[in-house]
């Protein structure tokens, strides 16, 4: 058998065999009676599993089907590799324990991009579990945290044969790929074509697989012949034509993206895609060898390349940009996944009736619109900051902080007073304990009536386990991230600061990032209704994927709320050809009005910035502009500096000053200050240089 073949393998679980029988039987758990007591969990059991040799190929590669009726199930899927088992340690309870009995390996084993899984405590998990089940019932039994009407469980529709299809390409802009209706707004038509012209071949091959099948299920369905054809939208190049594309692009011509690059290196110059198929061609395998003893340190240190024009994170950019990003993630996002074989299938979240005011059990974006109008410009909901900023306080050292529990009974009292003070500032947070704040800071994440990874992206997240490299993992996050709406991104951001503060101080806590990823992980993937949804095979083997993405969320914070480089390339590409279409239409529209005939060319570069000096505005301040001289060293950072020198009348600290970078092929862009100006300068000669105080 080819090593290919082997590769493109699965499992199949075949059956589920509780061990509920060998538990002894105990009451239910008084609500006065301890809550850090245990009985025995009702997750036991195990699988059998074999191996699917029958697996589906396409494209060089299986395809994996992570759709589930209501939930996706890692394990069940047949990818380039098989699911660990969430079984815990040897000696550890075997309350917890999938398989109480001696049995032998199974043939499947997983790959190296899960080599840590097993170091991970899945007793903590399992606990956690209980803890959320007799605290009262809040996840998934239909009750508020707080006082307010009583809420509906959040539905999910599994969408019909097409929609899928059509809800992707309408997200990503190419509605008019499908929707006759539109063929004739030529702004949406010019849109799609700059759109579609920056494109990789990856990302090209996404969006043509979903015309394809849209277009084959419309035929069906309305037997409608006249939709766009495929081969017309993707008609290869001639031979003599050389196709306009990015630097750093992906066509045959662009740099080995596995050559010179050693497994931690983060290369954000190339598109994720490209990188996975080259991967993928050339059968390499990205062993993480480590000699580190700690079961955390044997995650890769993942790194970025070093950009000269700076790094980009989540917020830089502007709203118009960011549109852009928005569609070219999606598109990079799924053309990652089909380079995988993994056949992504998202579930559409369905309105349902949730309270309109209140703390716990609200919608996030209601909640910041409540807390807006309190403090304007909020974008983390106050009562969870103030709840991590009380467990901060009181101190961070506090052993087995976050796995803990509080009292159930005080913190579904603490809840409701909460709900009727919090706004007031009646409430007294001096009282409160810090394992009852913590039970009260999980309890509001999982009581959002809509998950905070969202049900529309919940399927891709745990799919990322099933990638076959941690490189591969984490690039699929960074897309997941900058996919999210605004609301969950930051919100997530804080939670996962936050964590990284709390295992910061593990010596005294014992809580290292094994523990808070597993105690962690029913709090953020058990939403509202969740466990009514699946079924105890589908928990169960969630368990250990689910800990996995939360871990990576946590340990690669700082590189998944960045905006890759190529995304960024492509967003000033697609700004320069709407910018040759303006100019082009300005252009006609003069000679027909007999105002010129003069050839209208791009905005001109200064006369200064052609003699090596940028200059600088400043329109907040007294100086208003300053010149500025270009030299290979010379960084966003030695700007503000510069600038600070000058105006002694400036009276904010530094770290509220940003030098932006407007016009020409961005819209707007806040410089990293280790930005190299001469470099972005060569990239973008026509933009402003502007200087202006943001507090972040």
């Amino acid at each position: 058998m080819s090593r290919q073949q082997q590769q493109s393998q699965g499992v199949v679980l075949t059956g589920y065999h509780s061990n509920a029988e060998l538990l002894p039987k105990t009451g239910p758990l008084a609500p006065c009676q301890s809550s850090q007591e245990h009985e025995p969990s009702r997750r036991t059991g195990h699988y059998t599993v074999q191996q699917n040799h029958n697996t589906h190929h396409g494209d060089k590669c299986g395809t994996t089907n992570t759709n589930l009726s209501s939930l996706p199930n890692p394990s069940a899927a047949t990818g380039p590799k098989s699911q660990p088992s969430s079984s815990p340690k040897p000696g550890s309870s075997p309350r917890h324990s999938p398989n109480s009995r001696p049995r032998s390996q199974p043939a499947c084993q997983r790959c190296n991009s899960q080599d840590s899984l097993d170091e991970l405590e899945m007793d903590d998990y399992w606990k956690e579990v209980e803890n959320i089940t007799r605290s009262g019932g809040e996840t998934g039994r239909g009750e508020g945290g707080g006082e307010g009407e009583v809420q509906e469980e959040e539905q999910q529709k599994i969408p019909e044969e097409g929609e899928q299809e059509e809800a992707w390409l309408t997200e990503a802009g190419l509605a008019r790929l499908f929707d006759d209706s539109l063929a004739a707004d030529l702004d949406q038509e010019e849109d799609s074509a700059v759109f579609l012209s920056t494109l990789t071949r990856t990302q090209a091959a996404a969006v043509e697989r979903r015309v394809t099948t849209l277009q084959q299920t419309l035929l069906r369905r309305r037997n409608r012949q006249h939709v766009p054809d495929v081969r017309d939208i993707f008609r290869p190049p001639e031979k003599d034509e050389e196709p306009d594309k990015l630097k750093g692009g992906s066509e045959n011509g662009q740099k080995d993206v596995t050559s010179s690059e050693t497994e931690t290196v983060m290369n954000v110059e190339v598109a994720f895609s490209e990188q996975a198929l080259s991967y993928r061609d050339n059968h390499q395998s990205l062993k993480v060898t480590t000699s580190m003893n700690s079961p955390d340190d044997k995650l890769p240190n993942f790194k970025l390349l070093r950009d000269k024009t700076g790094q980009t994170r989540i917020g830089d950019l502007s709203p118009l940009d960011m549109k852009k990003v928005h569609r070219l993630v999606l598109v990079e996002m799924t053309a990652l996944f089909d380079t995988a074989g993994i056949d992504l299938k998202a579930h559409k979240a369905v309105k349902v009736k949730t309270k309109e005011s209140g703390l716990f059990g609200v919608p996030l974006t209601t909640l910041l619109d409540q807390d807006q109008r309190k403090s304007p410009g909020t974008k983390v909901p106050l009562i969870l900051q103030k709840l991590i900023s009380h467990i901060e306080e009181e101190g961070l050292d506090t052993e087995g902080l976050l796995r803990i529990p509080g009292v159930a009974t005080r913190v579904k009292s603490l809840c409701q007073e909460l709900e009727t003070t919090f706004y007031d500032d009646k409430f007294p947070w001096q009282q409160l304990k810090q394992h009852d704040a913590a039970s009260l800071l999980k309890l509001f994440i999982r009581e959002l009536p809509h998950p905070l990874l969202t049900v529309e992206h919940l399927n891709a997240f745990i799919a990322v386990n099933n990638l076959p490299t941690k490189k591969q993992q984490l690039q699929a996050l960074n897309l997941l991230v900058l996919l999210l709406p605004e609301a969950n991104r930051d919100t997530l951001k804080a939670i996962v600061e936050f964590f990284q503060r709390v295992i910061d101080h593990q010596a005294k806590n014992k809580m290292t990032l094994n523990n808070v990823s597993v105690v962690m992980a029913p709090n953020i993937f058990m939403f509202k209704g969740f466990r009514s949804k699946v079924t105890e095979q589908q928990e169960f083997s969630m368990a250990t994927s689910t800990a996995n993405i939360v871990r990576l969320l946590i340990r690669y914070q700082n590189l998944l709320w960045t905006i890759p480089k190529f995304i960024l390339t492509q967003v000033r590409h697609q700004n320069m050809e709407s910018q040759r279409k303006q100019n082009k239409e300005r252009a006609v529209r003069k000679l027909l009005k007999k105002i010129t005939t003069d050839k209208l060319a791009d905005k001109a570069v200064p006369e200064e910035s052609s003699q090596g000096f940028i200059r600088v505005q400043a329109p907040q301040f007294s100086k208003v502009s300053m010149a500025v001289q270009l030299t290979a060293e010379l960084q966003a950072a030695d700007v503000l500096t510069r600038f600070l020198s000058q105006e002694s009348s400036v009276a904010v600290k530094q770290e509220e000053l940003f030098l932006y970078e407007i016009g020409g092929n961005i819209k707007e862009r806040c410089l990293d200050g280790e930005t190299y100006m001469k470099d972005l300068f060569q990239l973008n000669p026509t933009a402003e240089w502007v200087i202006k105080v943001v507090q972040r």
